[in-house]
């Protein structure tokens, strides 16, 4: 199928943190995903991508579901629930059932809906993450299986994503080869297909001695974790100043 056009709903995942065009803007797998799109569906295929930073379920819903409904995409993808399983207080069931209300909507436009099960973040970072994200991965599921005419992406399902190199130095953000993977899981689910370089995994790293991967969790510590820390303190989000890349339906190409 030739959708004419895409938005991308959700945070840094979508918005695509730590994959840099050459001006140092962002790239990330739901612009790859839109460029190979517009292959099939010819020059006036419309992409916009909302999503922004920092961002929870709640503020995602409430600041992009309206402007996606408006715009009547042939396809929406949603990805949230990532920066809410960090909060110390989080019910993900509830979660889950925001994200179900939001596909409803979505659906009844007729729009296709892209989800995720997201990949084991328990690589990186702590256990807890993992039990939060598995109810979220667990609800993506039921939530595709319920609405006709969605489509699951499977991340936590597939191994490359166990590999350090799919991830920036700050061990949540996709690296650029992991964006590149996510793209090509997405195309390969809506039936497109992608090239096998696509779908690469660098080589995996040596382990790291005992006393270096201390020493690099520490720095980790330093120069990531105290910063969110911080910040979330004060109340603050990576995202309060950052507005979407592509508020628009727009041809491939254009911002404006």
């Amino acid at each position: 199928m030739a959708w004419q056009s895409f938005v991308a709903m959700g945070d840094s995942f979508t918005e695509g943190l730590n994959d840099a065009y050459p001006d140092g803007t962002f790239r990330g797998w739901a612009d790859l995903v839109a460029t190979r799109l517009a292959v099939d569906s010819g020059p006036d295929f419309g992409y916009a991508n909302l999503a922004i930073r920092g961002k929870v379920m709640h503020e995602v819903v409430d600041e992009q579901l309206g402007p996606t409904l408006a715009m009547r995409p042939d396809l929406v993808s949603i990805a949230a629930g990532g920066n809410d399983a960090l909060r110390v207080r989080v019910d993900p069931h509830a979660l889950v059932r925001e994200l179900d209300a939001v596909v409803s909507r979505l659906r009844d436009t007729g729009a296709e809906v892209i989800l995720f099960r997201f990949a084991d973040v328990t690589v990186n970072l702590p256990a807890i993450l993992g039990r939060r994200a598995a109810v979220l991965n667990d609800g993506a599921r039921l939530i595709a299986n319920r609405y006709g005419g969605c489509h699951l992406v499977d991340l936590f399902g597939d191994d490359g994503f166990r590999n350090p190199h799919m991830w920036a130095p700050d061990r949540l953000h996709l690296s650029p080869a992991g964006h590149r993977r996510v793209a090509g899981q997405v195309l390969n689910v809506l039936g497109v297909g992608v090239d096998e370089d696509w779908m690469l995994v660098p080589p995996a790293p040596e382990p790291t001695p005992w006393l270096l991967a201390r020493s690099a969790d520490l720095r980790w510590a330093r120069e990531h974790l105290a910063p969110w820390v911080s910040r979330h303190l004060r109340g603050h989000s990576s995202g309060e100043l950052v507005t979407a890349k592509r508020p628009e339906l727009l041809p491939i190409g254009s911002t404006e």
